[in-house]
């Protein structure tokens, strides 16, 4: 016997994986057009039924788990340069702060809906959890589109966005950072307007500048942290290392760029980078110089790949080229975006590399749930985004540590935690593998049950709050 999922006073005949179906049924009743959420939600509560058959009182935070604890939506208003206004939206998903105060980016993109930031806020509240740091899940962002704006432009509508968000952020609160097109100019925008809005010098954003507040390897953070926990997954589970492997990366952002970089130092061969319009090939591995010509490229520049040009560098059209690459790739690393990749991309990508071993997730969720099925089922070692891209948050948990103690630490310091936070993030699933009975390297339940099982405690001992 479990407890009903809606009552959990009350007995149920119900098993395991009809209370998973039961709340996944209310949560498409509740929100029938949001199809990203939607697919975060299955993939979290189908891989949960061993540690809910093990644990039945875990039952009954399932339909609290899966509803926010509050949504913000809001109106932002700004002008333009030849002073037109113009009007977007705004939201902050707070998901739970069951372990802490609400953490996760704010994205900025014309893609941006309350479905997109539901299933982010959702999937990184187990993601913060495994990075063993007190973190709650939140998300949040606007429909903006940064492309062709001048930097007056985009300094008015953060300061805009931010006049209405500092109403519910702080410190102690919800402490958000950066996404998909939320950089360091756009933390500095919006820090400094909270600043000047609240006056008070607090550590309510993370990814500022070193200058005020900002932590180092912070912008390399999630990229170097990907290729960690990459090493330990080739380690424990192929008995191998990096040295002399092929590794096909998409995305050219921070996420992609420092995992080209962290790729490089440990000397493995990075072979591509890509962007929306296509990718950037090089036969013989991207070298440092390369690397840094095309982060001038991307960070500074803010130009498109196609007009990158470099020896050894071939540019191939089409959003999906990248997963057609023939590279004799060991290693896959999707840094780009959620769903980037799909069954028949996985599918081109498998059959032009059939030397993969390890995929690994930079950006969130960009593997589709078929994608998934099909490499694990072909033996392809998948390592999900919410540990395998933990790092960003973590080093932002950090960035929170430092400011809360007014003491910076040095790049080496950091960059030795963040390591370590990511080895013990793979240590918790392979004894979350051994612990379940699950499958050999299963870091997709893994994960999920180790992340879920900090915060169901939580949930268990506050009471029904």
């Amino acid at each position: 016997l479990v407890p009903h999922p809606q009552h959990p006073q009350q007995p149920s005949t119900m098993s395991a994986k009809e209370v998973i179906a039961s709340v996944i049924e209310q949560v498409h009743k509740r929100d029938p057009d949001q199809p990203e959420f939607h697919q975060a939600v299955e993939e979290v509560l189908h891989s949960l039924e061993p540690v809910l058959t093990k644990r039945p009182e875990y039952c009954a935070v399932l339909p609290a788990i899966v509803e926010p604890e509050r949504i913000i939506a809001f109106r932002v208003r700004w002008m333009t340069d030849d002073l037109k206004t113009m009007v977007n939206r705004g939201w902050r998903v707070q998901f739970s702060s069951a372990i802490g105060p609400y953490k996760g980016g704010l994205r900025f993109h014309p893609t941006v809906t309350q479905s997109v930031l539901k299933f982010l806020g959702f999937e990184q509240i187990f993601k913060n959890s495994l990075t063993s740091l007190p973190m709650g899940g939140g998300k949040g962002g606007s429909d903006f589109d940064p492309r062709g704006r001048s930097d007056g432009e985009v300094m008015r509508f953060c300061q805009a966005f931010m006049a209405e968000l500092c109403k519910y952020i702080g410190p102690d609160t919800d402490v958000p950072a950066g996404d998909i097109n939320v950089g360091g100019r756009e933390i500095g925008y919006m820090f400094g307007y909270y600043k000047k809005l609240r006056n008070e010098f607090t550590g309510v954003l993370t990814g500022k500048g070193l200058s005020f507040g900002g932590s180092l390897i912070r912008p390399e953070a999630t990229g170097y942290g990907l290729v960690y926990f990459a090493k330990e997954i080739v380690t424990a589970a192929l008995s191998t290392d990096l040295s002399g492997k092929r590794v096909i990366i998409s995305g050219s952002g921070n996420v992609s760029l420092f995992a080209v970089e962290k790729c490089l130092d440990m000397g493995a061969i990075p072979v591509s980078v890509s962007d929306s319009g296509g990718c950037c090939y090089f036969k013989d591995g991207i070298s440092r110089e390369a690397c840094a010509a095309l982060m001038t490229l991307k960070f500074e520049q803010r130009k498109r790949l196609s007009e990158f040009a470099s020896d050894g560098c071939c540019y191939i059209e089409g959003s999906k080229s990248v997963w057609k690459l023939d590279a004799d790739a060991f290693m896959v690393l999707p840094c780009a975006t959620q769903n980037e990749m799909d069954k028949d991309d996985a599918t081109a990508m498998l059959a032009a590399n059939k030397g993969v071993k390890v995929i690994a997730e930079g950006a969130n969720m960009p593997l589709t749930s078929p994608a998934i099925e099909y490499l694990m089922s072909s033996g392809v070692i998948y390592g999900p985004a919410k540990a395998a891209n933990a790092g960003g948050v973590s080093v932002s948990g950090l960035e929170m540590t430092q400011n809360s103690i007014r003491l910076p630490w040095t790049r080496e310091e950091v960059d030795k935690k963040l390591n370590d936070i990511m080895a013990r993030i793979h240590t918790s699933c392979t004894e979350t593998i051994a612990t379940y009975g699950l499958k050999p390297n299963d870091y997709q339940a893994a994960a999920n049950i180790a992340g879920f099982v900090k915060v169901a405690d939580a949930m268990l001992a506050q009471g029904t709050v």
